[in-house]
Parts: C-alpha cells; structure tokens; sequence
C-alpha cells in the first residue's frame, strides 16, 4: 500500500508529498502522530513548496537590480530621512492593492534603487506580480517598437504587472516622442495599477524632463495625486564604501 501511494504520488507530480510521505515511513516516531497530523504535515510541505516556487517565479519575473533587498535590511542611521514606522506602514503592501503610487527621490548614492527593489521584494512575497525597468530602456524599447510594429504590444506588457517599477527618471530629458510614449505608460496604470517611480531630481524638477510642457501636466497629474514618498538624503553610501571621504 506504502509504495502503491507512493506511486500515485510520483505520477500527479506531488513530489514534495512524495518525499514527506517516504520519510515519515521511515522513521519509527510518526507511528506515533495521528492520520490527521502525518495529512497536516504532508499538506504543509507541499504548499510551502508551492508557495516558494512562486515566489522564486516572481522574483525572476520581476528583474530587480538589487534581487537581495528586502525591508528588513534597511539602513534607517546617517539622516537619510528614510522614516522607519512608514516603512513598516507599507510594508504590507496594501497601498498596490489600493492602486497608489510611490515615488522614491534623493541625490546619487543613497539607496534609492535599493528601497525601491526592498518593496518590490515584499511585494513579491505577498504574491503581486511586479516588473522593473529603467526609464531610458523602456522608452527605447517602445520607440523601437513604433518601427518594428511591437509597441502595442510591449506597452501592453506595461499594464499587466501589479506593481511597474521605473528606475532612473530624469537623468536625460524627454523628446517629444519620449513624452508621449510615457503618458500612455502612466496613463494606462492611473487608475488602478501601481508605478513606483525613482529619480535624482527633487518632485519640483520633474516638470522640466518633459519637452512637451503640456504633456508634463498631464503625467504629474496622475504621478502625483495621492502618492506616496519618501525623499531620501545625506551623502553617497558608495562613496564611503569605496573608502572615499565625503562631505558633510
């Protein structure tokens, strides 16, 4: 009968169940447990399998720069203005559930990338799908798909993920066709999906990346409204890394 089971279980693909099983016949201590508590723990070890495939699935998908980040980790010394209970506020992630925004500001260095992938990290975990981009590549590769007849399809792609994180905004400014491009990016997630948006420039330079000024208004528009932020500073965490002085 042990090995008829254990048979079943190979052919459904319940190889997790499989090994949790054969080892609770080997071992003389689980005669002692009941039928409800040896089915609890097979149960158990395949859905914290299941529940870590996906998570590894998601991570994967997501492309951060920084896989390694997480919430927990975070540097709160050296005044970066990086405020621990709202860090913990959000690190449910309700506010991608809710379709807000955030937007991550603060000069080179000081670990903008790395907060913003530590949210994306936790959202993972808690089983929303996210995609990470840089501003510049994105937009290229929507520019390559005018010529090539994939842009619809790659700004479709844009809408589909629950949280779109978009890295380095602002270090160049946006031509015309840039412009556009990036409103249908945010216009298209405005209403119900998350962006979280990274930048050097402080909110009250942003209107100044865009060309179109008009086209500007309507991004800051829907970026803005009721998002929220955290305005990173202090000095470059690389450049002590690196053993360089900093300023003060």
């Amino acid at each position: 009968m042990i090995q008829q089971t254990l048979q079943y279980l190979k052919e459904m693909r319940l190889s997790v169940m499989e090994t949790e099983y054969r080892r609770q016949t080997e071992l003389a201590a689980w005669n002692d447990l009941s039928f409800e508590e040896r089915l609890s723990l097979l149960v158990d070890a395949e859905w914290r399998e299941r529940k870590n495939k996906k998570l590894r699935r998601l991570l994967k998908a997501a492309c951060l720069r920084e896989p390694g980040a997480c919430l927990e980790e975070l540097d709160y010394s050296g005044g970066r203005g990086l405020e621990k209970a709202l860090v913990a506020r959000l690190s449910d992630c309700a506010w991608i559930r809710e379709g807000r925004h955030m937007l991550i500001t603060g000069p080179c260095g000081t670990g903008k990338t790395y907060l913003s992938n530590a949210f994306a990290n936790a959202a993972c975990r808690a089983g929303y799908e996210v995609k990470c981009f840089r501003v510049s590549r994105l937009l290229v590769d929507l520019q390559t798909g005018r010529g090539d007849g994939s842009w619809a399809k790659t700004l479709s792609e844009m809408k589909k993920p629950d949280l779109l994180v978009l890295d380095d905004f602002g270090l160049e400014n946006l031509e015309t066709i840039h412009c556009r491009d990036f409103l249908e990016v945010v216009d298209d997630r405005s209403s119900s999906k998350s962006i979280l948006l990274v930048s050097q420039l402080p909110v009250s330079s942003w209107h100044g990346v865009f060309s179109d000024s008009t086209i500007a208004e309507a991004v800051l528009d829907r970026l803005l409204h009721q998002a929220l932020r955290f305005e990173l500073k202090g000095p470059s965490k690389r450049r002590w890394e690196k053993g360089f002085k900093t300023e003060q």
